[in-house]
């Protein structure tokens, strides 16, 4: 037999479905990354499960600050997007254009950097209707990073605001900001909770067009495009809000930034904790609806198929604790890498947590798959490529 280094993709193809070269798998996943065509939308669909599973599995603390830098990536977005936007002359679209480019760092940071963002958590719905997550986990990663979201901005506006950027172009920066600000407590409900629908629409498109990039680069032009355009468009994000609202309520205690801004403190009655609040309650609903609206359709249009046999298989499962225990392992690893490496070098370590039984587990660390599917049905390529490559070893 040839060395993989040197066989055709083909013949390795060939023989991972036979199970004539352990490990092959892996091979063609490198040969794949190595390819410059973006991934196609069925592999960005299993993408954006796998990523929502491990959202929802990270600890609290990792949770938290993971949100804290979200909240203040999307701070420096949005105090990007002020600067650039202040005292701009090329005219009412081009204007609204450049603040959205400006805008965009927000998001590259918090995807290449990496960080918990609430309004792109929204794809979570993905997961969940896969049933690799529960509702628990889900809220709890929505409430967690929500809140770490907050403290993130907030953080930002008392740095900002003692560093006195606000005071750039004679007050022009801080008066931008409080007119931003004021805008914003003064939306009406309805026009603030659905302009968060249509902007985290986008938002979360950017972050499934993210799925399909393979560099850095290539994430970073998918994020421009749709986040230039919500920002450009006016709609409403709750995340950049909880930077945009609590800095214009800062710069509105100095006269000098009123004074610039040619309001009046009657003008500004609105600007305060409670429209703070007014603002967010519509603008929140209006992202968890158009961003998890993003999920669903792509979850229908790609896995519905896929994942509906076998969530009933599993609710088939479900009057036996130890099938159920079973499925679960399965399903651990097909989306965990590192379960399924702990499971192929330590299985007792790896299995120590479920409640199987000793024939189960035989099959487990035998790569038993002639076994495995007379209990659970089929298993996917993946796991059979894991169970074949098992077999080939006369050891566990």
């Amino acid at each position: 037999m040839k060395g993989a280094g040197t066989m055709p993709r083909s013949e390795l193809t060939r023989v991972s479905h036979v199970g004539e070269l352990p490990g092959v798998g892996a091979i063609i996943e490198k040969l794949d990354a190595l390819t410059p065509d973006c991934h196609q939308p069925a592999k960005m669909a299993h993408q954006m499960e796998s990523v929502g599973i491990a959202k929802c599995s990270r600890d609290t603390l990792s949770m938290v600050l993971l949100g804290l830098l979200a909240g203040l990536f999307i701070g420096l977005g949005a105090v990007f997007c002020t600067l650039v936007t202040t005292d701009i002359s090329p005219g009412f679209g081009l204007g609204k254009l450049l603040g959205g480019l400006a805008f965009c760092l927000g998001l590259v940071l918090v995807v290449v950097a990496g960080a918990e963002l609430f309004t792109g958590n929204c794809l979570l719905v993905a997961p969940r209707m896969s049933s690799r997550i529960d509702w628990s986990q889900l809220l709890r990663n929505w409430g967690i990073v929500y809140f770490s979201n907050l403290a993130g901005s907030v953080l930002l506006v008392a740095l900002v605001f003692y560093a006195q950027s606000w005071q750039l172009s004679a007050y022009g920066v801080g008066a931008n900001s409080l007119m931003i600000a004021n805008a914003k407590v003064n939306l009406a409900f309805a026009p603030a909770l659905f302009r968060g629908i249509l902007c985290n629409a986008l938002v979360c498109l950017a972050v499934w067009l993210c799925f399909a990039a393979r560099s850095v680069p290539g994430k970073i032009l998918a994020i421009i495009f749709p986040i230039t355009a919500f920002v450009a468009c006016g709609f409403e994000h709750s995340i950049a809000n909880m930077f945009f609202i609590p800095m214009g309520m800062a710069v509105a205690t100095q006269a000098e930034v009123v004074q610039a801004a040619g309001v009046t403190a009657a003008q500004l009655t609105n600007l305060n904790l409670l429209g703070f609040v007014h603002n967010l309650v519509p603008v929140t609903i209006g992202n968890i609806i158009g961003g998890s609206s993003v999920g669903a359709v792509y979850w229908l249009a790609l896995l519905r198929k896929e994942r509906i046999p076998q969530a009933e298989l599993q609710r088939a499962w479900t009057p036996d604790a130890k099938a159920t225990a079973l499925v679960s392992v399965l399903a651990r690893a097909r989306d965990d890498t590192a379960f399924l490496a702990q499971l192929s070098d330590n299985p007792g370590k790896a299995l120590a947590g479920y409640d199987l039984t000793q024939e189960e587990k035989a099959a487990l660390a035998g790569g038993d798959i002639n076994w495995m599917e007379s209990r659970v049905g089929t298993l996917d390529e993946p796991l059979r490529t894991w169970f074949t490559s098992r077999l080939s070893q006369e050891k566990w």
